[in-house]
């Protein structure tokens, strides 16, 4: 299991390097694996040799990541699952379980609504509650406990910069992610001496099927010219010059969910380009 551990002070070396990243024999669950962060995510865990059970509410999409990780040599399998639905998280678990343990568990389903404050609807607030806060509390909690009887694991909830500088129009999106990364430090001090981390990972701008909305057209093809439009002056915001991709983001779960990351828990990862600094 990927607990916090100690070891001998060893020269480190190109095997023991590549040994903290690889996740061979472990099994990680992702949900939101369907696109987006969460199918990057659990394509790079895969890439690491973790088996990884791909959990969307779209289960045809969730399929179709797991297809595509099998396609290349990589272990995984699907499950269609609403998360705001408390119980079905153990059909994941279940699903992980088939295959001897649980090691890894990402929360990265999510859901954007978009209004002002002064605007706000009680409806999208309670849907985002729902899957942003309460999909990722159920998420945690599963995992959490399974994973403090059974000697740790590594738990990774997706945040968002959102939560980090504030923005007009996101206002309940914000709001959620803030929860997110508030329940992650607590439940972090509070299960941590039975060998559970869990962390979160806080993305900044990254083009994927949420934030396609600004240059989307009404029959769902990309308006490149528009895309370009939003795209460029949120690359001239970040000091690295660029917008995220999916894999910068898959990374940094990757790092989290290694033992590259044994002694980090309670913590907030900014893959941003360097947007916000905290």
């Amino acid at each position: 299991m990927a607990g916090c551990r100690q070891r001998k002070d060893i020269m480190e070396n190109s095997e023991t390097v590549t040994a903290a990243f690889n996740l061979s024999g472990r099994v990680a669950v992702v949900t939101g694996a369907g696109s987006g962060l969460g199918q990057a995510s659990a394509e790079i865990l895969a890439g690491a040799g973790a088996t990884v059970i791909c959990g969307d509410v779209n289960d045809e999409r969730a399929q179709e990541t797991a297809t595509s990780i099998r396609s290349t040599g990589g272990s995984a399998e699907s499950v269609g699952v609403d998360v705001s639905d408390e119980y079905a998280h153990h059909l994941l678990l279940d699903a992980a379980l088939s295959h001897g343990r649980l090691d890894i568990w990402v929360n990265s389903a999510g859901i954007m609504a978009e209004a002002q404050v002064l605007d706000l609807k009680a409806a999208d607030l309670d849907a985002l509650m729902n899957v942003n806060v309460k999909g990722t509390l159920f998420g945690a909690q599963t995992a959490g406990r399974h994973m403090a009887e059974h000697g740790g694991g590594s738990i990774i909830n997706m945040a968002s910069g959102a939560m980090q500088m504030p923005s007009p129009d996101i206002a309940a999106y914000a709001m959620t992610k803030a929860s997110v990364v508030q329940m992650t430090r607590i439940m972090a001090l509070e299960i941590g001496k039975r060998g559970v981390r869990v962390n979160a990972v806080a993305p900044g701008f990254v083009p994927t099927s949420m934030t396609s909305r600004y240059y989307q057209r009404p029959d769902g093809s990309i308006d490149e010219e528009m895309k370009a439009a939003v795209l460029t002056p949120m690359a001239k915001m970040a000091p690295l010059k660029r917008v995220g991709e999916p894999r910068d983001i898959g990374f940094a779960v990757l790092y989290l969910a290694s033992d590259a990351s044994s002694f980090l828990t309670g913590q907030v990862l900014s893959p941003n380009g360097g947007v916000v600094m905290v």
